[in-house]
């Protein structure tokens, strides 16, 4: 088939972008796909950082038409028209935030040659806002098919449509971090970090919903049994620094925390997840989470919580544990229970059998045989 795929990649950082590059290159293993992204993605009102990174070309996508100005109705019109022109199938929209919502809805609705699908990273965003269903259902409202990565997100979908063709398969895995495939101990010595204690990893965009506070009050716990253990915080806080500095403090904790502060650029992030022996993810509320995929990326397990899509992807003693959510005790148990474990579980080898289910082949398949085939 034809495909035009719509989303944030590189230069853009993040996640999304990630996934976007990864997707396309999948699919073109099997379909003509045109890259289809944006020439303005946030306006600086709205988001102050720099939103592109230039140092890693890995997720360079080839040919990629930068068409779309998010804020622009003139450009969305303009857009529409190129994209009709490409006469293709199906038109992928990556969609995890209502911010998009004008800009999406406008073209659905002027996109009059295809089909429309949305890859729903989020049906809803994580930190609700009034009138962020309606926007959601506005502009899903208009897909032909959907792909969602988790129950919890399927469920959300049928709320506002009921009718949606829709598949659940899980996030594929982000294994294009691994680009110097560094031993355990050269990315330690590389940071500077102990060789000989253990090391647990926290990653990403410091948010409420992700529930760091409780992983650092979990830490006293953790500490009577493993006094040497670190915890690498490495990530943006935004403005909320001070909330978490506070915490250090008061569990009196800083000789076991070491914060990295920022956006990691591409090339850096394996370094950190090849140097952890666990990565966890205490998150309050979730959907389904990349961070999972880039660890089992570099075969590292995980330590999540029972929300959203999370358990999903994790099989409880084989490739990581699931814990009780908003618990810094039960978060405590599940991290000393790991460590105490040793080499009783082959957790490596348990990550390994599972490569093919989270594979972007595997992702791709999935779309074919249960929504595309009619095309």
């Amino acid at each position: 088939m034809k495909i035009v795929l719509v989303g944030p990649v590189y230069p853009y950082k993040g996640g999304i972008s990630h996934y976007t590059c990864l997707m396309c290159r999948a699919l073109r293993m099997r379909h003509e796909v045109v890259m289809v992204s944006f020439k303005m993605q946030y306006p600086r009102i709205l988001f102050k950082k720099e939103q592109r990174d230039y140092q890693n070309r890995n997720f360079e996508i080839k040919d990629t038409q930068f068409l779309i100005n998010t804020a622009n109705p003139f450009n969305w019109m303009r857009s529409a028209r190129r994209i009709n022109r490409m006469n293709a199938d199906v038109v992928v929209f990556q969609w995890w935030h209502p911010y998009f919502a004008p800009c999406y809805y406008f073209l659905s609705r002027l996109i009059c040659r295809s089909k429309i699908m949305f890859v729903c990273h989020n049906v809803f965003p994580h930190e609700r806002f009034p009138l962020d269903r309606l926007l959601c259902k506005m502009v899903l409202g208009q897909g032909d098919y959907f792909v969602t990565q988790s129950q919890s997100d399927q469920r959300d979908l049928i709320r506002i449509k009921p009718d949606a063709r829709n598949i659940v398969t899980p996030h594929p895995t982000y294994n294009a971090f691994k680009m110097q495939n560094l031993s355990q101990e050269a990315a330690r010595t590389s940071l500077g970090a102990d060789v000989n204690v253990p090391m647990i990893l926290f990653f990403g965009f410091v948010r409420e919903y992700k529930g760091l506070k409780y992983l650092l009050k979990a830490m006293p716990i953790i500490i009577k049994e493993f006094p040497g253990l670190q915890l690498w915080v490495v990530g943006d806080f935004g403005d909320n620094r001070s909330e978490y500095t506070e915490i250090i403090t008061e569990e009196g904790i800083e000789n076991n925390i070491e914060l990295v502060e920022g956006y990691i650029p591409d090339k850096e992030v394996e370094r950190y997840f090849a140097a952890a022996d666990l990565v966890v993810l205490p998150y309050i509320s979730a959907t389904q989470s990349g961070i999972i995929q880039i660890a089992y990326g570099f075969e590292k397990p995980v330590l999540v919580t029972d929300v959203g899509g999370l358990p999903d992807v994790v099989r409880d003693g084989e490739t990581g544990y699931v814990v009780k959510s908003a618990s810094a005790s039960a978060i405590a148990e599940g991290v000393i229970r790991f460590f105490r474990s040793g080499l009783q579980v082959n957790w490596t080898e348990n990550i390994r059998k599972l490569s093919d289910d989270f594979s972007w082949e595997t992702m791709v398949e999935r779309i074919e045989g249960k929504l595309w085939c009619e095309i």
